[in-house]
């Protein structure tokens, strides 16, 4: 009886043993989940956190969304380390960051570095065509002008510092707004009930997008606080004719669209100092070149690409170009300052003429001349009309052979002008952004 009673105790005492061992595999094995949770969590978070190095955060594919919306400003450079210009750019931008967050500790900033050959697919997502190229975002929306001026670390910080300020300058009364606005300017004005409402603040949002393309002003005087709606009018810079937004001010989208419609029209001016980042669009240049004291011509092209090529905004850039400064395209065309308005289009491969401008306002002939461009007709009407004069000489050779005869003549005669085998080359492709401070990458649009 006691040997039995001593057999179920180790068979007790077993069972015991291996009851603690399956607990403890158990318990192990909830462990090493646990761990394994805590391993794969830390390991997303290294994926999707930003990496920093000192004040630079280094944007990928997989953080540079939630970082651009993280700040009121982010600040991006898109460098390559082959490029030299960005290896110049570096240092300076890193200096610059350390030095702006010990100046502005608590501003909401980001400067954001992204290598642009790891990163390919972030780089053209924003249309990198050059090394470096700096890109700013404003409360998470890209701004509408690069960064292209000085590289040094005083500049970088003075340029930051600008995109945090407001861009919306305040008037007390109409006097003081007709004194201060300057009337070349497209000028937006504002009139809010309240600049703590939600309809300002997108306003306000707009406007930091839009500061390079327009100027914004917003009254502050004492009648408005009996205003109950709010305003926002234009100002045409041409006609000083006012036109009155009539959406809905808290959708944020339908106030921007149309702001940006006004302070971007579909009619631009080209100049020595925006042709740069106009060629960067990638656009073909329809240009129209003309006296800029000619008010109404500047009106009539206006009016005619508005009416004739309402839906070619993404297909063609259309340019007022001054006459008198863009001499040399002029000249380049067979034409001179005596011959303005001269209307051209410059693919960035070849300049085609507009062929008759008397022509131009019958209604149709811009619009075809345009769609001609896109089908490739202008490009082989050229060589048309090239074997046409080709086929005239000739004849002209054949019938009157003498003139071709220096043999019979004590003085020669001038030989025959012999027609260009190709339409002119592009003027203003040579005014893309410099080889002098930017490693191109060869596009084909350019």
């Amino acid at each position: 009886m006691l040997e039995w009673f001593g057999h179920v105790e180790s068979v007790g005492k077993l069972a015991g043993y291996k009851l603690n061992l399956e607990l403890e595999l158990i318990c192990s094995g909830t462990l090493f989940r646990m761990i394994l949770r805590i391993f794969l969590a830390i390991l997303v978070l290294l994926v999707v956190l930003p990496i920093a190095t000192g004040a630079i955060t280094y944007l990928d594919i997989n953080n540079y969304e939630p970082i651009i919306k993280s700040a009121q400003v982010v600040f991006v450079a898109f460098c390559a380390d082959w490029c030299p210009f960005s290896r110049r750019l570096k240092p300076i931008f890193e200096e610059a960051a350390e030095t702006f967050a010990q100046e502005n500790p608590t501003a909401s900033v980001v400067w954001a570095i992204v290598d642009s050959v790891q990163q390919a697919v972030l780089a053209d997502k924003y249309f990198v065509n050059k090394y470096p190229t700096m890109k700013v975002f404003i409360n998470g929306e890209m701004a509408t002008k690069e960064y292209r001026a000085s590289r040094t670390v005083e500049a970088l910080t003075t340029f930051v510092k600008q995109q945090l300020a407001t861009c919306i300058r305040d008037f007390n009364n109409k006097d003081e707004l007709e004194q201060m606005m300057d009337k070349s300017k497209r000028n937006i004005i504002a009139y809010y009930a309240s600049k703590d409402s939600q309809e300002y603040s997108n306003f306000n949002k707009a406007a930091s997008i839009l500061r390079d393309d327009c100027a914004f002003y917003t009254g502050i005087d004492s009648t408005l606080k009996a205003l109950n709606e709010n305003m926002i009018i234009f100002r045409d810079p041409d006609t000083q004719d006012e036109q009155k937004f009539s959406g809905n001010f808290s959708d944020y989208d339908y106030v921007k669209q149309w702001l940006t419609d006004k302070c971007i029209p579909l009619v631009r001016e080209v100049t020595f100092e925006n042709v740069e980042e106009l060629t960067e669009e990638g656009l073909p240049f329809l240009l129209f070149f003309r006296d800029p004291a000619d008010k109404e011509a500047d009106k009539m092209f206006t009016e005619l690409v508005i009416r004739e090529l309402y839906d070619q905004k993404a297909a063609v850039n259309a340019l007022l170009a001054d006459g008198h400064k863009f001499a040399h395209p002029l000249k380049h065309l067979g034409k001179t300052e005596k011959d303005l308005p001269v209307l051209a289009i410059d693919s960035f491969q070849h300049m085609f003429l507009f062929p008759n401008m008397s022509e131009l306002q019958i209604p149709g002939k811009l619009r075809q001349f345009i769609m001609d461009l896109h089908s490739g007709k202008l490009h082989s009407d050229f060589h048309a009309t090239l074997n046409e004069k080709m086929a005239d000489l000739q004849k002209l050779v054949e019938q009157q052979p003498e003139i071709f005869n220096d043999s019979d003549h004590e003085e020669a005669q001038p030989p025959a002008r012999v027609p260009e085998s190709t339409p002119p080359p592009s003027v203003f492709k040579e005014l893309k952004p410099s080889e002098k401070r930017y490693s191109l990458l060869k596009k084909t649009e350019l």
